[in-house]
């Protein structure tokens, strides 16, 4: 008999050597890739076990895996389904909301907390407030089509914008510094870098603890005056960042002026 009679057919799990939870996952990455689109559900974990002969756990596990490689997103309370396509995440001063819906996408907010309180001595700072100064504290979680995107934690200038956490706080901050306050940020200096995801941010975004995050730290001002310092985290697997880079060189300590989508 040739060595090939003894290789598995590719579409089945086998007792041998690779563990099955590595066979099955190698059969699924097959059919992600090849037949299922961005945005497919794939199977239960009670039909797959069935489908191929396996136990639930190592279904778990292989599915598991491919949740951390980012080719399958799970969405709680719907399902697994395979990895939509990243977004490109260019850097301008543009609402979550309204980016969102200039990509055909429907925007959700939920509030997680609320508190006007005292800042950490770096957010004082940017925001130009006094030692013990308060400032409006939110943190939202924000959806897509119903999938959560990213977290944000921000600090605004309560001097600026007092009230602010008494307005629909579900909608876009932009819109409503601008309708209740008059108030529009039309400059940011913003920092991005990448990070392991914390278990709180984690269990917001329905990803496991140390789930590859994007973070964009940014400063917004209006007419100078510092109004926002906000950090969000965004889901590594659902984007990308892109710049257009020039042979400019900024003075020293002094970043290049952009914004970024939120």
């Amino acid at each position: 008999m040739s060595a090939a009679a003894h290789v598995p057919p590719p579409d089945k799990v086998v007792n041998g050597p690779t563990p099955k939870h590595a066979q099955l996952r190698e059969i699924l990455r097959r059919t992600v890739e090849r037949e299922l689109p961005p945005g497919a559900p794939i199977p239960s974990e009670r039909e797959l076990a069935q489908r191929y002969g396996v136990s639930r756990l190592t279904v778990r596990s292989a599915i598991g895996k491919l949740v951390e490689e980012g080719l399958l997103a799970r969405v709680r309370g719907k399902g697994t389904f395979t990895a939509a396509r990243r977004m490109e995440l260019q850097l301008y001063l543009m609402s979550f909301t309204d980016d969102m819906r200039r990509r055909g996408l429907t925007p959700t907010t939920e509030v997680v907390s609320a508190a006007t309180e005292v800042p950490p001595t770096a957010s004082a700072h940017a925001l130009g407030l006094a030692e013990g100064a308060p400032a409006h504290h939110l943190v939202r979680l924000r959806h897509a089509d119903g999938v959560p995107l990213a977290v944000e934690r921000g600090w605004y200038h309560a001097g600026r914008a007092p009230g602010l956490l008494e307005l629909d706080l579900t909608q876009s901050i932009y819109s409503q510094l601008a309708e209740t306050y008059g108030v529009r940020p039309d400059q940011a200096w913003q920092t991005v870098w990448a990070e392991g995801a914390d278990r709180e941010t984690a269990r917001l975004l329905g990803m496991r603890a140390g789930s590859p995050l994007l973070v964009f730290r940014r400063v917004s001002s209006a007419n100078g005056d510092p109004i926002e310092d906000i950090t969000s985290w965004y889901r590594g697997d659902h984007y990308q960042v892109t710049m257009q880079l020039d042979r400019n060189t900024p003075e020293p300590g002094q970043p290049p002026h952009y914004g970024g989508s939120r």
